[in-house]
């Protein structure tokens, strides 16, 4: 079993064409937080306290129909 020589493939046309086209892209993105100002750092802050208590103490209590129908089953 002997290696067979390899024709160099055809790049057709069309390829050659649109290739100064097509631009080599990045494998990987960098993405960096803008600095924040002292004043923007405090707001963001107190943003993400807000949220975080009404994530906490915001349960949804049960649709009427369900209260009902608890109520009633007692």
């Amino acid at each position: 079993m002997s290696k067979k020589n390899k024709k160099p493939k055809k790049v057709s046309a069309k390829k050659e064409k649109y290739a100064k086209f097509h631009k080599e892209k990045p494998s990987s993105i960098d993405l960096t937080m803008p600095d924040l100002s002292p004043e923007q750092t405090k707001q963001k802050q107190e943003d993400e306290l807000k949220i975080s208590r009404f994530l906490r103490f915001n349960k949804n209590p049960p649709s009427k129909p369900i209260r009902e129908r608890n109520t009633r089953g007692k």
